[in-house]
């Protein structure tokens, strides 16, 4: 779909990937953007910028409040749905998933279907995989997850089969690896080692590693996430599920090293006992996504901490970055 003089809905558009989304968008000349959040986890400073484009219009509501939920989607052209709660969230409150997950994403769905949106693009996760049996996982890996998270993700993905396989409606679902990026917080399982790190470096103190930091994910910029969510909305394929990623290994002791190296610091890591049973490893094949979406994640990991510690700093954070000789 040629997103040039369309309305779009992005909703979670206040969060961490949605945002950057909201802010791709405005170079496709869309006729509006509205931006779809209820602000638990999403911030206005997130869209502070975007929001001054008079393209921009800000709803602070739940996909739980069905009445505003299809109000505001009547006329939308294309829908981006990220709204969810995340894994601890999940662990802590398994009701609530329930609610936002899966029922919130099947109030969506039927806004979308009743409403003729032309096309949704969901945001699922990897964690439907769960640890990785083989890897690169491809699209066709088990279900192996073992998370309220990964099954409300699941549960998601097949409820957008059921309701194209009825009615047609185009969609497509990303299953993102470990996105991280400006604007990120605490709360990505997997991502949040980022942050920490940067605290500890920042109080002059070791940084702290679970377990051996053999674990190793693929990390994957959140400006290349967004890119991707527009190449969905974009492409003609519909009906599929795609995983998002750099394909590239990476071990926390890797990452570690990195953020030591960008501020500077010649501080060494300290190992603690895993506390909590994690997915250990999980890198996805980007080949579907290239082959159908023409989409390949391009900015390498030591290029994305680099703006991950640059936007800290903005932030407040007293880091000092190393000169790198290139």
């Amino acid at each position: 779909m040629n997103m040039q003089g369309k309305r779009l809905m992005v909703i979670g558009g206040a969060g961490f990937v949605g945002s950057h989304i909201v802010d791709q968008l405005l170079a496709e000349q869309p006729a509006e953007v509205i931006v779809y959040d209820n602000f638990v986890r999403g911030t206005r400073a997130n869209v502070q910028q975007a929001a001054s484009d008079p393209r921009v219009r800000v709803v602070n509501a739940s996909i739980t409040d069905i009445p505003t939920l299809r109000r505001e989607m009547d006329g939308v052209d294309g829908v981006f749905h990220l709204a969810a709660l995340w894994l601890g969230e999940c662990v802590d409150t398994p009701r609530a998933a329930v609610d936002v997950n899966i029922v919130g994403t099947y109030n969506v769905i039927e806004a979308a279907r009743d409403l003729g949106v032309k096309r949704v693009v969901y945001s699922s996760s990897a964690s439907v995989y769960g640890d990785a049996i083989s890897v690169p996982m491809t699209e066709e890996h088990p279900f192996n997850n073992r998370t309220m998270y990964g099954a409300t993700k699941i549960a998601g993905e097949q409820m957008f089969r059921a309701i194209y396989e009825q009615t047609k409606l185009p969609y497509v679902g990303y299953r993102y690896m470990n996105i991280y990026g400006p604007r990120m917080d605490y709360k990505g399982t997997y991502v949040s080692v980022i942050m920490r790190v940067l605290d500890r470096i920042a109080e002059g103190k070791a940084p702290v590693i679970f377990g051996d930091g053999s674990q190793s994910y693929d990390f994957v910029f959140v400006t290349d996430i967004a890119r991707a969510n527009l190449h969905g909305m974009k492409a003609d394929v519909a009906d599929e599920f795609f995983n998002i990623g750099l394909g590239v290994r990476t071990t926390i002791n890797e990452m570690v090293d990195m953020l030591l190296e960008l501020t500077g610091s010649n501080l060494k890591p300290e190992y603690k006992p895993q506390e909590k049973m994690f997915v250990q490893h999980r890198i996805g094949s980007t080949e579907k996504a290239e082959r159908l979406l023409g989409f390949k994640a391009n900015v390498p990991l030591i290029d994305g901490l680099r703006e991950v510690v640059q936007w800290r700093i903005s932030q407040g954070l007293q880091l000092k970055l190393a000169e790198r000789n290139r």
